[in-house]
């Protein structure tokens, strides 16, 4: 037995204790030139919950990938998925594709060189660390994360690890888009002191909901993960966003929610304004309710508003003013004031919008597994995206104004929303001591 297959079975007795050392290395696999791939030289990759989502991540991956393997801890979404992907044309998704209940033995059985983590939101922070802990490159769905703990560990994991993670705000891969941050981020408005987006809406807590009896084929156990374990319900699983309305599972995940386009829109301000390093460092509430308008101010100053009614303005961007001009950036859409200002711009992708946008993001994750560079949106970038909606979400439930340390990710003599930063997690769900 290899040196890497042993200690992927180590890692699979450990995986839900105490964090354990991985090997570093590059597989076979990733030896190929950039854009070059032969035959024998395609990137085994591993799915790691098989949903709605997966469908359109695995049906625009590039050609050199090979989907060896599936897990998902409910058996039907396997199978609902292989018969979705059955007709697509080209499909990376091989004939002998293994299918796994639990993804840990998934990691240890398969000869991966990375994974597709396409889980529910709870779930997936600890699922990235258990794969790069297996030595193996990570796309990651957003949000990133459900807590700010949770985004620290990924950081520390991916630089421990030495692993290649990108992260599926997959704007950061339109030309349009990145045409309109670059104007914004190199001064073609001015001094920005305004960003405008909608006002996204935040998570509900979960009462009593009605259940049936577990489904043979669902492994309910670890669909609940690090949440309380509760009887099978029905209107959390299956179904695309039953679970991401609820605090328990998502910081408001559905459409125009703060962890679903919101997450999106917010990355989209970080990208233009260059501030993946830092966030805004004051969250000030200017309403009451669940959901009222929220304000941040940036450490140079400029305020971030989540001010516009729900169903208008871009809901997977913002308007950035400045005192020169202004600049909306949507997906795969740009506009300004003066016109003139974006009459270079390169045209919209001519694809659809899903399609386009997946296939350009997941070939600069995959050209990243080969070269060993940082993709576009590695551990941090889509860990300060989340930061922000959970800061959102903070503010919003402790009902009162905020202030922030983005340097020591803390909130200034406030144990009470410090307290916030992480959650309790059930038992053998926690997160590694050592990462």
């Amino acid at each position: 037995m290899s040196t890497t297959r042993f200690r992927r079975r180590v890692f699979l007795k450990t995986a839900l204790g105490a964090a354990v050392a991985a090997p570093q290395f590059v597989p076979s696999t990733t030896l190929a030139a950039p854009g070059r791939p032969g035959a024998n030289d395609r990137i085994h990759v591993g799915l790691i919950g098989s949903g709605f989502r997966s469908r359109d991540l695995t049906k625009e991956s590039p050609s050199d990938l090979r989907l060896v393997a599936i897990a998902d801890c409910d058996l039907r979404q396997i199978n609902a998925y292989l018969e979705a992907v059955k007709e697509v044309p080209d499909s990376i998704v091989t004939e002998s594709c293994a299918r796994y209940q639990d993804y840990r033995e998934m990691l240890e059985k398969e000869k991966l060189d990375g994974v597709f983590v396409a889980t529910t939101t709870h779930a997936r922070a600890l699922i990235c660390i258990h794969a790069m802990q297996a030595g193996l490159d990570v796309y990651a769905e957003k949000p990133l994360t459900i807590t700010i703990e949770e985004g620290q560990y990924l950081i520390r994991a991916e630089k421990k690890y030495g692993r290649v993670v990108q992260v599926g705000t997959q704007q950061r891969s339109i030309d349009i888009n990145n045409f309109g941050s670059d104007l914004v981020r190199n001064g073609a408005i001015g001094k920005v002191h305004t960003v405008l987006c909608p006002n996204f809406i935040g998570p509900e807590l979960r009462g009593e909901l009605p259940s049936e009896p577990t489904p043979a084929e669902m492994n309910w156990h670890m669909w609940c993960h690090q949440t309380e374990l509760i009887p099978y319900s029905p209107a959390l699983h299956p179904g695309l966003g039953r679970w991401g309305k609820f605090r328990d599972y998502d910081g408001g995940g559905l459409g125009w929610g703060v962890t679903g386009w919101g997450a999106h829109a917010f990355d989209q301000v970080q990208r233009a304004l260059g501030t993946d390093d830092t966030c805004p460092e004051e969250i000030r509430l200017e309403g009451e309710g669940p959901n009222a308008p929220v304000t941040m101010r940036y450490p140079n100053g400029t305020l971030l508003k989540l001010s516009l009614p729900k169903g208008t303005g871009p809901g997977l961007g913002a308007i950035f003013v400045g005192d020169k001009g202004k600049i909306e950036i949507n997906r795969n859409r740009l506009a300004s004031n003066p016109p003139e200002l974006i009459q270079d711009a390169p045209p919209p992708a001519d694809k659809s919008e899903y399609a386009s946008v997946a296939h350009a993001h997941i070939r600069n994750w995959v050209d990243c597994m080969r070269t060993r560079e940082k993709p576009r949106a590695p551990a941090e970038v889509g860990h300060r995206a989340s930061v922000i909606c959970i800061l959102v979400n903070i503010c919003r439930e402790l009902g009162r104004s905020l202030k922030w340390d983005p340097v020591k990710e803390e909130f200034a003599g406030d144990d009470e929303a410090n307290a916030l930063r992480s959650r309790p997690r059930r038992k053998g769900y926690e997160l590694p001591k050592e990462v």
